[in-house]
């Protein structure tokens, strides 16, 4: 594609990215036959190439966002399949992230976007005000129906029918391995999931502890900025990010770390691309040191893989959900499933694995209408299988499937620690977890 930035405007690295990236698309199409969007809505601009093309007629004449534009920009998933489909390595993360930083910049919304967008980037990564945000949902539940915005109705639907008590386990420490050490691995614990779902990081913990991993929960470290990344928020999200690095990198120049393990997709994309966030600033080098290191916890579980061919605790057949964003975003496509496998699962795949479900972050509070179609395809093909128990690998999909089925939906870390000796997974057992986990005094 042919540009026509001015070498001003190209003295901006964001702009100079995004010059890169547009130049490298021939407009041949082939994101529009993955793209969610556009197989739902059936407009080109709800199309990566579409959109595209707004992105660079803004950019490109420093004009001010108009409706249009920011409506079809609003309306990507990021789920990123148009980057696993593109045949000319088009690096359409970083162009739509830049695009919707200048929007946040420069466009003025309506009042009720700009308050619910507001909400949003002050509750969602911060897990008591997240779980206080949960409880007045839940109260607020039986009145729904009067709500005449549909974005917050989706926002009262999201709380779970319990919300699960703290977990210790998610506080600073270290946690010792079981054995001989074989990794010193620090665990990004996360923001939302603590509040949503608090079995993960636990099973994540006891898993890599069993397989000789000290396992360290970093001072300091919390939410990965994505949510408020995704938002255009750049200056939040990149304080977000600063003070992981800072955490993170104090713990490898302690005692080193073998791998930053990452056990929701979503965040794992953004941390792994620290080091393109930070590369024109004072943190560039050690955010450069982080993203090297960062690593999907199915990464890391298959260096530390045994056990081939065991039994499983019960023979279930599992659906596996690939999230977007470990597929697309991190192009793992295979750990999961091998792993579930090698632990002696039964695994299935949905009809148009590549689709997103429709959660994507804030997707499904914000793009309420959209998000639904996109949840009841993916629902309708993952039950078609028939299985036991689902499984994925990010909390904003085992959210949004789980509330659509009422097929038991678990991460897939905690059907590898219960095939290893841990728990059944609560929410396939309804049984309260066992806190077991040794820690390093």
């Amino acid at each position: 594609m042919q540009t026509t930035f001015t070498p001003e405007q190209l003295a901006d690295p964001a702009t100079q990215r995004s010059n890169e990236i547009l130049r490298a698309c021939v407009h041949c199409g082939f994101c529009t036959a993955t793209c969610p969007t556009y197989q739902v809505l059936g407009d080109e601009l709800d199309s990566p190439r579409g959109r595209i093309y707004l992105i660079k007629d803004m950019l490109e004449n420093n004009r001010e966002p108009d409706e249009k534009t920011v409506k079809h920009i609003d309306r990507c998933l990021s789920c990123l399949a148009c980057m696993t489909t593109c045949p000319s390595g088009v690096h359409y993360m970083h162009l739509v992230d830049h695009a919707r930083a200048y929007i946040e910049d420069r466009y003025k919304r309506p009042f009720t976007d700009r308050a619910l967008r507001w909400v949003l980037a002050r509750v969602l990564p911060y897990p008591m005000r997240f779980r206080v945000a949960l409880l007045g949902a839940k109260m607020a539940r039986p009145f729904a129906w009067m709500m005449p915005d549909a974005r917050l109705r989706a926002m009262i639907a999201m709380a779970p029918k319990v919300i699960p008590p703290v977990s210790r386990n998610d506080d600073p420490q270290s946690f010792a391995p079981q054995g001989p050490a074989k990794k010193r691995v620090a665990l990004m614990t996360g923001c939302a999931q603590k509040a949503l779902n608090t079995d993960i990081n636990d099973a994540t913990i006891r898993l890599l502890t069993r397989l000789g991993c000290e396992v360290v929960v970093a001072e300091g470290a919390g939410c990965c900025g994505a949510l408020t990344h995704h938002m255009g928020k750049a200056d939040e999200s990149h304080a977000t990010a600063a003070r992981n690095i800072t955490a993170w990198c104090a713990e490898m120049d302690s005692k080193g770390l073998d791998a930053i393990v990452i056990n929701t997709s979503g965040c794992g994309t953004t941390i792994k691309d620290y080091g393109h966030m930070f590369r024109n600033g004072p943190l560039a080098e050690d955010a450069a040191r982080v993203s090297a290191i960062a690593r999907d916890v199915s990464e890391v579980l298959i260096d530390l893989r045994e056990g081939e061919g065991s039994a499983p605790p019960e023979p279930l057949t599992v659906a596996y959900h690939a999230a977007c964003s470990l597929q697309h975003g991190q192009q793992i496509k295979t750990f999961p499933k091998d792993l579930l496998r090698s632990a002696g699962f039964t695994v299935v795949e949905p009809s148009d694995p590549h689709l997103c479900c429709g959660s994507a972050g804030t997707y499904n509070l914000m793009q309420p209408e959209i998000s639904a179609q996109l949840k009841t395809r993916k629902v309708k093909t993952l039950e078609a299988r028939k299985p036991d128990v689902i499984a994925a690998g990010n909390i904003g999909c085992m959210m949004q499937i789980g509330s659509a089925t009422g097929i038991p939906i678990v991460h897939t870390v905690e059907l590898l620690d219960w095939a290893t000796g841990g728990p059944k997974p609560p929410a396939m057992s309804g049984n309260p977890q066992v806190d077991a986990i040794p820690r390093l005094k």
